[in-house]
């Protein structure tokens, strides 16, 4: 299986940051690793076909934001969260905020977790 490419630090671009979280998904995505822990691809939960989580995930690592580790047949990935910030100081602090005020991305979450209470 091939390597997959990570952007540099350097290369992270503004535009191709803001093009990633511009779904809900990917921002759903962003909120549940901003934890720091690398998931399994496996541990992710959303309302899309696996394609499409694997599409969601893979443009979130095109664009910086997550690094992807493959083990076996495993998937694993983690937030890009200190280069990210180093790039844009602040960016990932209030997309985050923003997404938990507007309740953006609550359907993601992690398989065997409570999911968030939906605001009415």
């Amino acid at each position: 299986m091939r390597q997959a490419h990570h952007p540099d630090a350097g290369e992270i671009g503004l535009t191709g940051v803001m093009a990633a979280l511009s779904d809900p998904i990917r921002v759903g995505l962003v909120r549940v690793l901003a934890d720091g822990r690398e998931r399994g691809w496996g541990e992710l939960q959303a309302p899309v076909a696996k394609s499409t989580l694997s599409h969601h995930l893979r443009a979130l690592r095109d664009a910086g934001l997550t690094r992807t580790r493959q083990e076996g047949t495993r998937c694993f990935v983690i937030l890009r969260r200190q280069e990210v910030q180093a790039r844009f100081p602040g960016l990932l602090q209030a997309v985050l905020a923003a997404a938990e005020e507007e309740n953006i991305g609550h359907q993601v979450s992690l398989k065997d977790a409570t999911p968030p209470p939906s605001s009415a």
